[in-house]
């Protein structure tokens, strides 16, 4: 059998089955047996994807209904009190998404990926528990299908790292609580084979780590790997490179180190140990964060170099992480320009690719369809390089001559004339951009697309949603006013379609948290604005109303980061193409008399390279791409941001430099603990800390949002402040967004009251 290996497989299903079945049961439309019935539905297909493909270590446990972390959680009995009266799937799900009477757990995104995990919370007065009970059956299920899986667990230090002490001390204080549990589960899951192979995920090991963590791992593996005889431990890592852990993990009794080496090219300095150990190596080779066609070719060269210190038979060949972060398959793209599907592979693609890479490497006899896949992909790779489709000329040159890198005017003169001219008041109210995405609207987008309706009855329907967008936030009472949203499917996807350069999926879907996927758009070639792209839809609402209405964009970074980005020319040369295009928009708008414009950069901390080295770097080039972006505002022309999910301790003085005079945050989940880092650096222009989260269905009452607000203002003073959402409510129903904005209307004007008195 050929020595290959996937990470971890996609799992809410090649049709979105799993997030059709869970957002059915949430709404009481189904029994929680039937989502339990996809489910297993989903798991055996996707492990028979992977052994017909010839893959050796298919994966049990990299299957979950909202998150793996929040899975672990559940396993070690990390339940917060605010639970503790529910039970089994009501528990579970509220843990997540929250309820009437418990606020969710926080959600924050899983390194430099779009996808969100849960984030535990831990203190050392809780006891912990061990369950491990979805995992042995899950065993047990492919077994009985003959199909003899991998085991996957976050692993203990990456889980500490990434959870919340909620008492405030240090969380790696609590692996001695943590740890004999999972002695426990490796005693369990030996008895469940006679061998078994267990990937312990510990992609914390990545980052630049202090002593203290580093210290922590010797320990930890050689209790882990002195349990059970029987038990091969990959410790598995992936986004960047280890080399600190790699030289601890050598000497400890794990089976096999799984590394990246292709975002984490360096791993290729860890080699010689890892061959002096004897120890397995998987070779994270297949791209499982982008979409392109592996180039077998070059692959083979990369792993003969791996072979000069590493031992053939020592190597298996592996996704460089788990195909999670990939669409599906693209049987599906019925749609898709030929010549571009060809240079592209999904999840179900890379599978084969990974196995004709091991037979390859391994210089085991072909099938005539092996022999086929080479010479097509060497085609494929050959017609990507030399297509016409990709390189523009006059681009390239507008890119590389760039007259002018920032807007006119300081921050302090700038808000003056804004103030002056747009009029508004401490505490003004308004909303992040999107309103609920109603089954009629997709239905009319989705006609539209088709050709089933004509563009006149398009347009008249998505004005009718915008007409009543407005009237709401009239009525409703909200100062600054959007347009819903309703013509967009995606914040990346509709700007995608309008710009030259771009690709498009049909079912390009990506598990972005719980059951929300999005479907990224691919960057395959030079991107250029071929005409204006909102201009029409905002100047219709601007005439509806007689208050402000904002202008929504998605920033040049955001776009990068959430799309699939090629990867035959650096990632900053390909956002600075964005940026111009997004800086002829802006200039349109506010020429079309649209006064704020709101230029999202939701995706910005994402993009964060791991590792303190390659920060710098980054944060130069996208402060520059955001800088382009909104160089062509007049001073009077007020720049609004918003981010979400970032820790900002570390990067304020880099959203200070971006020099936007309003930015939006998500704080509802952090209370005013963000917000502080703003008051400490002194920081000038205006803030919108979200005041109620909108990942929950939950409604906020108007004292909560009011005890939101006065917490704020112990932080900035009214004037610096703008109340808000935390996000879009795109996810939203429109029956929890009327209540939940007249309460955070209501709020302020009660705060207004007692700031008057």
């Amino acid at each position: 059998m050929s020595k290959n290996y996937v990470v971890g497989f996609p799992r809410i299903g090649e049709q979105r089955e799993l997030k059709k079945v869970l957002e059915s049961f949430w709404a009481q439309e189904c029994s929680f047996s039937e989502v339990e019935k996809t489910a297993s539905k989903l798991k055996q297909k996707h492990w028979n994807y992977q052994k017909e493909a010839g893959i050796e270590y298919i994966s049990s446990n990299d299957f979950s209904l909202y998150d793996n972390m929040l899975d672990t959680a559940v396993m070690l009995g990390a339940i917060p009190q605010r639970f503790a009266h529910l039970k089994d799937e009501a528990l579970y799900f509220a843990m997540a998404r929250g309820a009437q009477d418990a606020l969710a757990m926080e959600m924050t995104k899983w390194f430099n990926t779009n996808y969100h995990y849960i984030v535990p919370e831990l203190s050392l007065q809780d006891s912990y528990t061990l369950n491990a009970t979805k995992i042995l059956q899950e065993y047990k299920e492919a077994k009985a299908l003959g199909i003899k899986t991998k085991i996957n667990l976050i692993g203990p230090i990456t889980f500490l790292g990434l959870s919340k002490r909620v008492d405030g001390g240090d969380v790696y204080e609590l692996l001695g609580k943590i740890l004999p549990l999972y002695v426990e589960l490796l005693k369990n899951i030996a008895q469940l084979d006679e061998h078994i192979t267990l990937q312990i995920d510990e992609p914390i090991f990545v980052k630049d780590n202090e002593v203290k963590l580093l210290s922590l791992i010797k320990p930890t593996y050689d209790m882990l790997g002195g349990v059970a005889d029987n038990i091969d431990i990959v410790v598995q890592t992936y986004f960047e490179h280890s080399n600190e852990a790699t030289k601890i993990l050598v000497h400890t009794p794990v089976w096999a180190l799984g590394l990246d080496f292709l975002h984490g090219e360096q791993n290729l300095e860890s080699l010689e140990i890892i061959g002096q150990s004897g120890k397995k190596l998987i070779a994270g080779v297949v791209d499982g964060r982008n979409i392109w066609k592996n180039d077998i070719e070059a692959t083979l060269t990369l792993l003969e170099t791996i072979a000069q210190k590493v031992k053939k038979e020592n190597i298996i060949i592996a996704s460089s992480c788990s195909l999670l972060h990939t669409p599906f398959t693209l049987a599906y793209e019925e749609k898709m320009d030929a010549e571009i599907k060809n240079w592209l592979s999904y999840a179900v693609e890379k599978l084969d690719e990974i196995s004709l890479l091991s037979k390859l490497f391994l210089k085991q006899n072909l099938t005539i369809l092996d022999e086929k896949q080479l010479e097509l992909n060497k085609e494929a790779n050959t017609s990507r390089k030399t297509s016409s489709r990709i390189h523009d000329k006059e681009v390239q040159k507008r890119t590389q001559h760039i007259d002018k890198l920032q807007r006119d005017g300081d921050y302090e003169e700038r808000i003056k004339i804004q103030k002056e001219l747009l009029g508004y008041k401490d505490l003004c109210t308004t909303t992040i951009g999107s309103f609920p995405q109603t089954p009629e609207v997709r239905k009319a987008r989705r006609d539209f697309k088709n050709g089933v309706i004509s563009q006149e009855a398009y347009e008249w329907k998505m004005k009718t949603y915008i007409n009543d967008c407005i009237t709401f936030q009239e009525e409703c009472g909200i100062e600054v006013l959007v347009h819903g949203e309703p013509e967009r499917n995606d914040m990346v996807e509709y700007f995608g379609e309008q710009l030259s350069g771009y690709g498009f999926s049909q079912n390009g879907w990506v598990q972005s948290y719980g059951s929300r996927c999005v479907k990224p758009p691919f960057i395959y070639g030079d991107i250029s604005r071929p005409q204006a792209m909102t201009v029409d839809w905002i100047t219709y609402a601007q005439s509806k109303t007689d208050k402000i209405m904002k202008g929504m964009l998605t920033g040049p970074v955001t776009i990068l980061n959430w799309s699939f980005v090629r990867d035959d020319m650096p990632r900053d040369e390909v956002s600075k193409q964005i940026a111009v295009a997004i800086s002829d928009e802006i200039d349109d708008l506010q020429n079309a008399g649209i006064k704020i414009i709101q230029v999202d950069e939701a995706a910005f901390k994402e993009g964060y390279p791991l590792r303190e080295a390659k920060i710098k770097i980054y944060e130069q080039w996208a402060v520059r791409d955001f800088k382009i972006s909104v160089s062509s505002a007049k001073k009077e022309t007020q720049i609004h941001t918003h981010m979400c999910y970032s820790e900002f301790n570390d990067i304020i003085r880099t959203i200070e430099a971006m020099d936007a005079d309003v930015i939006s945050i998500e704080t509802a989940r952090s209370g005013n603990e963000l917000l502080k880092i703003f008051a400490e650096v002194g920081y000038k222009q205006e803030v919108g800390p979200g005041v109620y989260d909108i990942h929950s269905p939950r409604i906020p009452s108007v004292q909560e949002i009011v005890h939101q607000i006065e917490q704020l203002l112990e932080v900035l003073p009214a004037h610096q402040l703008w109340i808000n959402p935390d996000c879009g409510l795109k996810t939203r129903k429109w029956a929890e967004v009327r209540p939940s904005l007249a309460h955070m209307v209501e709020a302020v004007n009660i705060v207004r009251q007692k700031l008057n008195k």
